[in-house]
């Protein structure tokens, strides 16, 4: 962590808040596995076997990233294949979602109102395809709760670990004259990843989702949270000591 950079751009205020979605203001509550299982039957990998076993761990290890490009490391760059598999897997997570399987967890809408009533900017983002992306929000009540919603194919079609969702966050909202001036808030070391490649003054790991404190760590958190709830007075915290000149 390159503490004298922090220092030199500690007058910035947090003005743009970009948020991942499943695990970290949505519940998962597996159906990301359930999903892929449908995905693997479509493909004809059986539950049970080695090679679904092998599958099911890299989609375990690779929370976070956008979803085709999972696809195609596990079909081994065969496209066809990897645009059916996700196409299974869209379908399948649509449905549950569709079903009412899909949650807001606690105190994540109450954290996008209060950021967005303090002035600053709110992204949504996700490793799921738009039309994915848009029945979770539909099905939450969430259309219009955030200022701008970006999935993978938004930002050019590289999702995480890439920064190209932070940065079109900040190219198309216009929010902030600075990567320092953006925090990024995640439940995956993709996120970690995402944030600190894109410069982002705060990179904010929850741990209601996919991964750990010592994996969100060592992807660069620059702070770990019970929950994305705590996200509005950590991000105050930082202005203060900002101020300070801590």
């Amino acid at each position: 962590m390159n503490h004298g950079n922090e220092t030199q751009h500690m007058d910035e205020k947090i003005d743009l808040v970009v948020l991942d979605m499943a695990g970290t203001t949505v519940a998962d509550d597996g159906l990301v596995e359930k999903a892929f299982d449908a995905a693997a039957r479509a493909l004809g990998v059986e539950p049970g076997t080695a090679e679904h076993a092998a599958q099911l761990a890299h989609v375990r290890a690779t929370m976070g990233e956008s979803k085709i490009s999972v696809f195609r490391h596990l079909f081994g760059g065969d496209e066809e294949k990897a645009q059916r598999a996700n196409t299974a897997f869209e379908t399948a997570y649509g449905q549950l979602v569709d079903a009412g399987h899909v949650t807001p967890l606690p105190g994540a809408r109450e954290a996008i109102e209060r950021l967005r009533a303090e002035g600053r900017t709110v992204v949504l983002t996700t490793g799921f395809a738009r039309v994915t992306q848009d029945a979770i929000l539909a099905a939450l009540g969430w259309t219009g709760l955030a200022d701008l919603t970006l999935c993978p194919a938004d930002a050019g079609g590289r999702g995480r670990p890439y920064p190209d969702m932070v940065l079109t966050a900040l190219l198309r909202t216009r929010a902030a004259d600075s990567v320092r001036a953006v925090a990024v808030a995640g439940d995956t070391s993709y996120d970690m990843r995402s944030a600190r490649s894109a410069g982002a003054a705060l990179a904010a790991g929850v741990l209601t989702g996919a991964h750990d404190e010592p994996a969100l760590l060592a992807a660069g958190a620059t702070h770990v949270l019970g929950s994305v709830a705590e996200l509005p007075d950590v991000i105050a915290a930082y202005e203060r000591a900002a101020v300070a000149g801590d």
